[in-house]
């Protein structure tokens, strides 16, 4: 039982350092194996961050704008980029007409104009969506990181992965079914449901984020798929993004 319970603690920590830029203490060597396993409570963690600084900025009276470009800002920091960078470099690999040169396009380190516009796109749909949102921000923070992160999972479960080797294959040994999915979704479906017993007038916010969360996490995940047949790790990291930036547009219409 305690083995266990240090085990999924490594692993926890394991996650936190390969998704994140956070600062951690030197620990002995860790297995990245399962960290797809736990990016949903990771993202949880990272909403949770982005809504004390939000909360923060707005007890300082800070501007809503200025507070939005900020955890924004913070929110790309806090990832290191590592899923913006992703989006980049799906978007350059779209923009090729051949099908056969993607891959290779997508693992050029170099970005392309379309992978510039699709993280101009992205960081302002984010900032803007929060500008518009008055009220219930810290919420919808944490549910938007988490759902994406969720997304990333169902793209990893139900689709195949398009390279032998890279960052990304490791994620599918972790993910092999839908059960695997059950225990993140629960989180978010609790996630919901505590905010409703917090603030029962909170009802319609918490249903629109499951059905939000969901949907646009499922579907991101299918389009991409649609477009190449399959995944990477750098669209894995796209439908983080877009979920997030989508299911933050979406949520501006229940504040």
């Amino acid at each position: 039982m305690l083995y266990c319970f240090k085990q999924q603690l490594f692993d926890l920590v394991a996650t936190i350092v390969f998704y994140t830029a956070i600062p951690l203490p030197y620990i002995k060597p860790l297995e990245f194996a399962r960290v797809a396993c736990f990016a949903p409570l990771v993202g949880l963690m990272i909403g949770g961050i982005l809504g004390l600084l939000d909360t923060t900025f707005n007890y300082l009276n800070f501007p809503v704008l200025t507070r939005s470009a900020l955890v924004v800002i913070i929110w790309i920091f806090t990832t290191g980029g590592i899923h913006l960078d992703g989006a980049m470099d799906t978007a350059d690999g779209l923009a090729v007409t051949n099908p056969e040169r993607r891959l290779q396009v997508m693992a050029d380190s170099a970005t392309g104009a379309f992978g510039a516009m699709s993280a101009i796109a992205i960081v302002l749909l984010k900032i803007t969506a929060l500008t518009d949102m008055p009220e219930n921000r810290y919420l919808v923070l944490i549910a938007a990181c988490s759902w994406g992160r969720w997304g990333q999972q169902v793209a990893i479960c139900r689709y195949p992965y398009l390279k032998l080797t890279g960052k990304g294959a490791l994620h599918k040994q972790a993910i092999h079914s839908e059960h695997d999915l059950l225990p993140s979704l629960l989180l978010l479906l609790g996630l919901s449901g505590v905010i409703w017993f917090i603030n029962p007038q909170n009802l319609v916010l918490s249903v629109g984020m499951i059905l939000a969360g969901s949907a646009i996490a499922t579907l991101t995940a299918a389009w991409f798929n649609h477009k190449l047949g399959g995944h990477t790790g750098d669209t894995y990291g796209a439908v983080v993004e877009w979920t997030e930036a989508l299911f933050l547009c979406v949520l501006t219409s229940f504040n």
